[in-house]
C-alpha cells in the first residue's frame, strides 16, 4: 500500500479515537509508519534525502521501542503494509501533518490525565513525534531546494538554447572613446 494512503488511514483512525489508550496507540502507529517511510526513502528515495531519511527511520525506531505491544492494537503496525513511497513530497507532507496531529492529541491526553505512567508515556511520544517531524521538515526543505535548482537549470538550458546567456546574443562591445577620457587626470 502507498505511503500516502497509509497516512490517510492513520489520520482517520486518530480522528476517531475517543479514549487516551487509543490516542497513544495511534501515536505509536504513526511512529512505526514514519520508521517505514524513512527506511524506504533511505534505500530507494532521492539521493538528497537518503541521509535524513535514515535519521527519520532511526529516530522513529527508537520511539517504537518505547511502545507497549498492546499499544499497537490489533494486527500489529499498519506500516507493515507499506509497499511504496510513490511521491516523496506528498508522502512526507502528509506524514508531517499526521505527526503534528499526533502531537496535539498527545498534549491533550497528557494534560487531561492524572495517571503518572500515562503522562510520561505521552511526553515520550510527543518528543518522538517532534523529532520525527524535524526530520520530515528537513527532507521537505531539501526537496524544495532540489526542485528549485532543477527549475533553474531547465531555465538556464532554455535560455542557452535560445542564445540568451553567456554573451551569445551579441558580440562583445569595444569601449567608447569617451569612457577613457571621462576619468580624472
Amino acid at each position: 500500500m502507498d505511503a500516502e494512503r497509509l497516512v490517510a488511514i492513520g489520520r482517520r483512525a486518530l480522528a476517531e479515537c475517543r479514549v487516551a489508550f487509543d490516542i497513544v496507540a495511534e501515536a505509536w502507529q504513526a511512529q512505526a509508519l514514519a520508521q517505514a517511510i524513512g527506511g524506504r526513502l533511505a534505500v530507494s528515495g532521492p539521493l538528497e534525502l537518503r541521509g535524513e531519511a535514515r535519521g527519520l527511520s532511526e529516530a522513529s525506531g527508537r520511539a517504537g521501542i518505547l511502545a507497549e505491544p498492546a499499544a499497537l492494537r490489533f494486527g500489529g503496525p499498519r506500516a507493515m503494509q507499506l509497499t511504496e513511497v510513490g511521491n516523496p513530497w506528498r508522502s512526507l507532507d502528509a506524514l508531517g501533518a499526521l505527526l503534528g496531529e499526533v502531537g496535539i492529541a498527545l498534549v491533550g491526553v497528557a494534560c487531561a490525565t492524572d495517571e503518572e505512567g500515562l503522562y510520561w508515556q505521552c511526553i515520550e511520544a510527543i518528543d518522538a513525534a517532534d523529532e520525527s517531524s524535524d526530520h520530515v521538515r528537513v527532507m521537505l526543505h531539501r526537496l524544495t531546494l532540489c526542485e528549485r535548482d532543477r527549475e533553474r537549470r531547465r531555465d538556464c538550458e532554455r535560455r542557452w538554447e535560445a542564445g540568451e546567456v553567456f554573451g551569445r546574443e551579441s558580440t562583445a562591445r569595444s569601449p567608447d572613446a569617451a569612457e577613457w577620457t571621462a576619468s580624472p587626470p
